[in-house]
């Protein structure tokens, strides 16, 4: 069975032509469409003033001037701005205490509560770093006004006595705080999973119409069809990292060949996998919910937004069985750390186990086909 035979066959099919060629590239275009400010500014947060005054006011000044929020509106109550909170009117709300400004003054630090919502998780931790920044900045004016007040004529010293300490925070390895780099980076490789998985199931499912697999069909007959689309999948994978870090000009400290060997690994992990799924079946639509039950969860458990280290068992034994977990971890320590290939590499050692899936599909072909 040719190379080009089997593609000209995939090209005829056009749920299978769609899934290689052009769905693929419309949902990650899409993704990067909605991720492509890159950087979160401006997010509406609203104001509970129970002091309602002067020093109150500057305090929401310091909030509004930073890049990150904006003060969108002014609620009488709690109950009013979390209301507006719910209604997706807000982001969150900040609830400034009555006798703020006596507190400041004698030095009790007043209550200032910052309510947002938690499940967005990157939203909220912009949110808490915007308004710890705004805090300190305005602790620094109040301390350093209150330096000066008692007589020292210096402003420099009024202000070292306010910040005995200063820091400097860099965030390493995305350096602009770039929120496209950080999750785009991750949601590809997990939307290409997903097309290997489905293309996969597809394909088989195409020789199934077509009558391919007859009574005496076996594994062996089986990887030759399964070759054919590995230059595909690998051909997708290479172009959405050169278009990430070559177009779109994020930073990359590895080697594009080391990617590309540990992708290729993953695409032949994902479509043993696949395979696996279909045969058990042998019905395209079963084998498709059992690829989506498992490939679902792909960007949750990577352990980029979330730390591994903080999920559950069943969560960790989940994440074992994605490939694109493993090659995730290799494609970090590639574009962020610059490690060696030895070490990347090592990363996709997990994956070795994958080898168990394509002795269980000598066994599982010919039974099922044979039925």
């Amino acid at each position: 069975m040719g190379l080009f035979s089997e593609w000209r066959r995939a090209w005829q099919d056009k749920w299978l032509f769609a899934s290689l060629t052009w769905a693929p590239i419309l949902v990650v275009g899409l993704v990067w469409w909605i991720f492509s400010s890159s950087i979160a500014r401006d997010l509406p947060v609203g104001i509970v003033d129970h002091e309602s005054s002067a020093m109150s006011a500057e305090f929401v000044r310091f909030l509004d001037a930073t890049d990150t929020l904006t003060v969108s509106g002014y609620y009488p109550s709690e109950q009013e701005a979390a209301k507006a909170l719910r209604g997706g009117d807000i982001y969150a709300y900040v609830s400034i205490p009555l006798d703020f400004d006596r507190d400041v003054y004698l030095s009790n630090p007043p209550q200032v509560s910052v309510l947002y919502n938690s499940q967005f998780i990157l939203v909220g931790k912009l949110i808490n770093s915007a308004v710890l920044k705004a805090t300190g900045t305005f602790d620094v004016m109040v301390e350093t006004g209150k330096n000066l007040s008692k007589g020292n004529a210096l402003t420099k010293s009024a202000l070292g006595q306010a910040v005995s300490v200063q820091t400097q925070i860099t965030p390493l390895f995305n350096l602009n705080s770039n929120y496209a780099q950080f999750l785009v980076s991750a949601i590809v490789p997990a939307i290409w999973q997903i097309t290997i998985f489905v293309s996969t199931i597809l394909a088989l499912g195409m020789h199934q119409r077509l009558g391919t697999f007859s009574r005496d069909f076996t594994a062996k007959q089986l990887f030759p069809i399964l070759a054919c689309y590995v230059p595909i999948f690998l051909g997708l994978g290479v172009a959405f990292l050169l278009w990430m870090y070559g177009v779109l000009g994020w930073p990359m400290q590895g080697s594009f060949l080391v990617l590309t060997l540990g992708q290729l690994i993953t695409v032949i992990a994902c479509m043993l996998v696949a395979a696996l799924f279909f045969f058990v079946t042998m019905d395209p639509a079963r084998a498709m919910s059992l690829a989506a039950a498992l490939t679902a969860p792909s960007f949750a458990f990577m352990g980029v937004t979330f730390p591994a280290t903080d999920m559950n068992h069943l969560a960790l034994i989940w994440r074992s069985l994605l490939p694109i977990s493993h090659y995730i971890e290799m494609q970090i320590s590639q574009v962020s750390y610059g490690a060696d290939a030895i070490t990347s590499i090592s990363h996709l050692t997990p994956m070795l186990a994958y080898l168990l899936v394509a002795v269980l599909l000598y066994r599982v072909v010919p039974k099922k086909v044979a039925q």
